[in-house]
């Protein structure tokens, strides 16, 4: 292994680094800082910004160290006079053509470049003049484009192109007339974009958003002829945090509650509720199709990004889906009819607002399939981050909140529901309800390990009732288009398939947190935030859906049973071919 190891010598210091390792490595396992904007480790390293500029001595101009590989005797200067004036010149060019309402910016205060622009101290543009003045693309229902804000720095295109595999973005024209545009340079809800969201976590700026509707939010909450009621997704409470500068992961359900009702919302209930019942639907469903040999493998519909992406480029393989609703849609449509009835409030009154971490929740949230008697069974979709703007707003010191629980009656969730926001867990938790179906035993084996983890596609084959089942679980949109061709070709031989649009599952949704690139190339936040969600299974008492008592009332008083008629009509939907493009 020795032989492998290159010796250099970076700002004095003798440093080994194995062979391929590109300066910026190395320098950053010397302990050494040399600022990126461009760079995302392992998604777009193409030194396309030129802040990591080095001097290495015997070479004429600058090194750049993210693509620059590290030699045997080289001698690197990462902030000699030359390298710090010449980044500073890069900078300024970079700002002087950037939209500067940091004020006014979502971004504002967790932005690249405005850290670097008091990193440098850059308090005068030197480079004034003829800014660009491009569009601001705000029909999607989920992302917002404003590319006055955009430095080019490309890490969305790569997102969509290399993680996700989609490639709605990408540069179009030449010079100081170059953008990052559609196809046709129409709007992202006119082409084949599937509302992921990635894009807007490898952005460093501003420049893509999501679609915000807070402003949607605060009115009702101040009329007293509505009775609004807000659900959040098992990903926000490991996530909301962060928000707040607490540690990645950490688990703040109580403070999160408390703050909601602080807010004003009528009743504050549980996604993982509506995960229960999608569970019990799904379950059932999966357990009929495996005894009829019919439609498999099943491929599980609770992804609104995954569901747009098979529409637009696998609708042959449409009838492979579960025709279960996603769990914030099944639980709105249950409190505009079991709860409305039972707690005698008219449902036109009821407005349902959903805190999720998916921007693709905001499309979802308004198909015409997802409404029942013309009442659509989400009136507003918020992110993990719009939920945090709101508590600011209402200057709410989170940090130091009492925890409260969820409301009664539609507050109460299992374990299984938990582990829904991470990649393998809505298998894990249709699996243990399925096996006790199936054998018709309480069974302490709960715990499917074979789909957990941080690896993009998890194959496994598990046995159930004395028969072997062959699942796999693949989040990602690019490992999610290597599983449908495998379906496709006839090669695949699975019978039950989980696909999450987002790497890692809805714990890295396009609406949580966004962390800079030295936080992603340093911390594993998918790992930490998914560890959090096993922990609350872990802690659960009751760790199987069907074990619910909600969900056996509810069944009981109002849906008879899973797959009931009543139960098709308010929890389940259909999916349709859709074009890629809108031209």
């Amino acid at each position: 292994m020795e032989k492998d190891l290159v010796t250099l010598t970076i700002d004095g210091q003798k440093v080994q680094a194995p062979k391929g390792t590109t300066i910026l490595q190395a320098a950053k396992k010397a302990g050494i800082d040399i600022p990126t904007l461009c760079f995302l480790k392992e998604i777009n390293e193409v030194g396309d910004c030129r802040m990591c500029i080095v001097e290495v001595e015997g070479r004429r101009g600058f090194a750049t160290s993210c693509i620059q590989t590290v030699e045997e005797g080289m001698v690197v200067h990462t902030h000699s006079p030359n390298v710090l004036e010449a980044r500073h010149v890069i900078l300024d060019l970079i700002i002087s053509n950037h939209s500067k309402d940091c004020l006014t910016c979502t971004r504002s205060g967790n932005c690249e470049l405005q850290a670097l622009a008091n990193k440098f101290n850059i308090s005068t543009i030197e480079f004034e003049g003829e800014r660009t003045k491009h569009k601001i693309d705000d029909v999607s229902p989920s992302i917002v484009r404003d590319f006055n804000k955009c430095i080019l720095c490309r890490r969305c295109v790569s997102a969509c192109k290399k993680v996700q595999k989609v490639g709605a973005i990408d540069c179009i024209n030449r010079g100081f007339e170059s953008c990052i545009s559609t196809a046709y340079d129409k709007s992202l809800n006119d082409v084949n974009c599937t509302n992921c969201g990635q894009c807007i976590q490898a952005c460093p700026t501003g420049a893509l958003h999501e679609r915000e509707n807070i402003n949607d939010v605060w009115p009702k909450l101040k009329d007293p002829d509505t009775y609004v009621i807000v659900q959040t997704a098992p990903a926000v409470r490991v996530a909301l945090g962060e928000e707040f500068g607490m540690p990645i992961g950490t688990n703040v359900t109580g403070k999160m509650v408390t703050a909601l009702k602080r807010l004003g919302f009528n009743k504050v209930f549980d996604t993982n509720t509506g995960a229960d019942f999608t569970i019990m639907e799904e379950a059932n469903e999966f357990i009929d199709r495996f005894k009829a040999n019919d439609n498999l493998p099943m491929i599980t519909s609770c992804s609104p990004g995954w569901i747009k992406y098979i529409e637009m480029n696998y609708p042959e393989l449409l009838p492979h889906l579960s025709s279960c609703k996603s769990p914030h849609e099944m639980f709105g449509a249950l409190l505009k009819t079991y709860y409305a009835q039972k707690e005698n409030i008219d449902p036109k009154k009821i407005y349902v607002v959903s805190v999720m971490p998916c921007i693709a929740k905001k499309f979802e949230r308004q198909r015409t399939e997802m409404q029942n008697d013309g009442m659509y069974d989400v009136d507003a979709v918020i992110t993990t981050r719009e939920l945090s703007r709101m508590i600011k707003q209402a200057n709410i010191e989170f940090t130091s909140l009492e925890d409260t629980n969820f409301d009664s009656p539609m507050g109460e969730a299992t374990g299984a529901a938990a582990i829904f926001g991470t990649t393998g867990g809505v298998m894990e938790a249709a699996l243990r309800t399925a096996q006790d179906v199936l054998t018709g035993q309480d069974l302490k084996k709960i715990d499917f390990e074979q789909v957990r983890g941080e690896q993009g596609i998890k194959r496994a084959t598990v046995n159930i009732a004395g028969k072997e089942l062959k699942v796999v679980a693949a989040s990602g949109l690019a490992n999610a288009q290597k599983i449908m061709e495998e379906i496709k070709s006839g090669k695949a031989d699975y019978q039950f398939v989980e696909i999450m649009a987002c790497p890692g599952g809805c714990i890295m949704g396009g609406g949580q947190p966004i962390k800079n690139s030295k936080i992603r190339s340093e911390v594993d936040v998918r790992k930490l935030r998914a560890d959090s969600l096993y922990s609350i299974d872990e802690k659960s008492v009751i760790r199987k859906s069907h074990e619910n008592p909600v969900i056996k009332k509810v069944y009981e008083d109002f849906l008879e049973k899973p797959g009931s008629e009543i139960a098709h009509k308010l929890l389940h939907t259909k999916y349709y071919k859709r074009e890629k493009y809108n031209i």
